[in-house]
């Protein structure tokens, strides 16, 4: 088994905390991807893991062994894990087949396995006729496709992944996401994925760790970061977020509270737990707004900013009776519309965070 269980880890370097009481369980064969900010932690986390930093307090697991706490600190080659660096950490003398099959040749592996297990990686990541190349006459992709063949041919329990797509174009990490993917399903290893990325995060992982200032926020599906935040951290930084006051919440049931937005009472989902409260905090994303018709409750805005986006615009707008906020909605027909007009709104959706209780 190749869970990973993370008890109470702190980490500083000199007087800085970067790594503050985390505690995580990652299920065996899982994908998970960890996001924050920068300075958040999440690349010393890896670190800790792999077994490059040493911990202050706390503990981690490998399976049924604790590989690092105050008293035991066992080093990356003793941990039976596998690492894709973000600059793929390839050997830039040593040819595509030398690279995959270094980690077998230093491990005593006998000649003709190697050889086998090298070109059978090479086949699952369809580098099988660059075997002979050096990396410098590699793409970046197919470089990281050969820091990829590296991990297949070790059999390893768990990959931890540092940042790997930062170094390639936006039309590369498409491809490469799907890479990743099938990479999961072949070894059916626990992977752990570091990443600023939240598209990449939330499109390849089974769940997110979401860090800030060295504590995790959110552990949870990319579904239930987006539609149910656990703070306001959380709802601020998946997917733009935008958070705004509420009045008068008052829970229904079955997870569903009445709450006043902008002199508009409005049904919103809530925590099953929501209490009742004079104020609160509702979390909104561009889906949760539109444009009010002419029949509707609806509250004031003025657009202070168109953005083209494609497919789309995205307009930001400030409500009149909330000038310190601003709030983005999606629309796909803005011909008729300017910076200062005025825009009628409403909502489609909006989450109540829980245990925020505001004062203004």
């Amino acid at each position: 088994m190749s869970a990973i269980e993370i008890a109470h880890l702190y980490k500083s370097f000199g007087s800085h905390q970067v790594l503050n009481d985390v505690s995580l369980h990652i299920r065996h064969g899982e994908f998970v991807a960890v996001l924050g900010p920068s300075g958040c932690g999440k690349t010393t986390l890896l670190r800790t893991i792999a077994g490059f930093e040493p911990v202050d307090s706390g503990t981690i697991t490998l399976g049924d062994k604790t590989v690092s706490s105050p008293e035991k600190h066992l080093p990356p080659e003793q941990r039976q894990l596998a690492i894709v660096f973000q600059n793929y950490a390839l050997w830039p003398h040593m040819s595509v087949e030398e690279n995959v099959a270094y980690s077998l040749k230093v491990q005593g592996v006998k000649s003709a396995e190697r050889q086998q297990r090298t070109a059978n990686a090479l086949m699952q990541v369809g580098l099988e006729n660059f075997a002979s190349r050096r990396p410098a006459d590699l793409s970046g992709g197919q470089r990281q496709r050969v820091a990829l063949a590296r991990c297949l041919v070790a059999h390893p329990n768990v990959v931890l992944l540092d940042e790997p797509l930062a170094n390639l174009d936006v039309h590369l990490r498409a491809a490469m996401e799907e890479e990743f993917a099938h990479f999961h399903r072949q070894t059916g290893a626990t992977l752990l994925y570091i990443t600023h990325d939240q598209q990449e995060a939330m499109a390849i992982a089974d769940r997110v760790v979401v860090m800030d200032a060295g504590r995790v926020m959110q552990f949870a599906a990319p579904q239930t970061l987006y539609l149910e935040p656990a703070n306001e951290m959380v709802a601020k930084f998946i997917d733009d977020g935008r958070v705004i006051e509420v009045e008068n919440i008052r829970p229904c049931g079955g997870g569903i509270a009445e709450a006043t937005l902008l002199g508009v009472t409005y049904r919103l989902r809530a925590s099953v737990e929501q209490r009742s409260q004079s104020r609160g905090k509702v979390c909104l994303h561009a889906a949760s707004l539109r444009q009010a018709t002419n029949d509707e409750p609806s509250f004031s805005t003025i657009i202070k900013r168109i953005v083209f986006r494609g497919a789309y615009s995205q307009l930001d707008v400030q409500p009149d009776g909330a000038p310190e906020s601003l709030l983005s909605l999606h629309l796909v027909d803005v011909n008729q519309l300017r910076v200062g007009d005025r825009l009628q709104l409403t909502l489609n959706d909006g989450w109540i965070l829980p245990h925020c209780e505001s004062s203004y």
